[in-house]
């Protein structure tokens, strides 16, 4: 359904593709990601343009791509842009590192029983926990006192982002693609993404790009504003 009603191509109560690829240039992927997270597996579901906002802009924008962005960000200001060393980890790393390695499965699994929502909702998990990671030990704060601390954060961190840009390729292939091409590098296959040191030490990434854009309320209201 959109906004509450059954889509009609007849009365126009409907988005053409053609259309919403003029109004958001580039943004192919929020639609694969909006329609995949509503996708009606065992009942009628509703696209609204508010919801495609919030998802893009709570969801896209807050999660993965503020969690992408600050990684790149802080390896580029102080590693000149070369990816940290490991060194010593703790408990807290480690639990990361498995999780790390656990998303793979996870998220196949899912794929393979159809279970597309859950498979994508379960790679937002991912970039959950890379945003977790960050907040609870501030690299940005740690930098000034303890660098080598600093040092395996951002290392461990940028593994994250690595396995998010495998793991984001059957939902998300153009980000998939931006991600490889701001980390410098490629994979070959899913499996890959089980191992937590993909990004060796010294390997040179690119700066940052925004990977999603806030979507703006005027913006919404103009393209409710089509169906009437």
């Amino acid at each position: 359904n959109l906004e509450g009603g059954k889509i009609s191509t007849s009365r126009n109560h409907a988005i053409w593709i053609d259309d919403y690829l003029t109004s958001f240039p580039e943004k192919e992927d929020v639609l694969r990601y909006v329609l995949c997270s509503i996708s009606p597996e065992n009942k009628d579901s509703d696209f609204t343009w508010k919801d495609f906002q919030t998802r893009n802009n709570s969801e896209l924008v807050a999660i993965f791509g503020n969690f992408v962005n600050r990684v790149i960000v802080l390896i580029n200001k102080y590693w000149g842009g070369y990816a940290p060393n490991r060194s010593s980890i703790n408990k807290e790393d480690d639990i990361v590192l498995r999780k790390i390695c656990q998303y793979p499965d996870k998220i196949g699994t899912y794929i393979n029983n159809y279970k597309f929502r859950d498979a994508l909702f379960e790679l937002i998990n991912l970039a959950r926990l890379g945003n977790k990671y960050l907040a609870e030990n501030e690299p940005w704060k740690q930098v000034k006192t303890n660098p080598k601390r600093t040092e395996t954060i951002l290392n461990i961190s940028l593994q994250i982002v690595f396995s998010l840009s495998v793991l984001s390729e059957p939902f998300l292939p153009i980000t998939s693609k931006k991600l490889c091409n701001i980390l410098n590098t490629s994979f070959s296959n899913w499996d890959c993404a089980k191992n937590s040191n993909n990004i060796k030490a010294n390997h040179k990434i690119k700066n940052a790009e925004h990977l999603f854009e806030i979507i703006t309320d005027e913006k919404i209201t103009e393209e409710i504003n089509k169906l009437n």
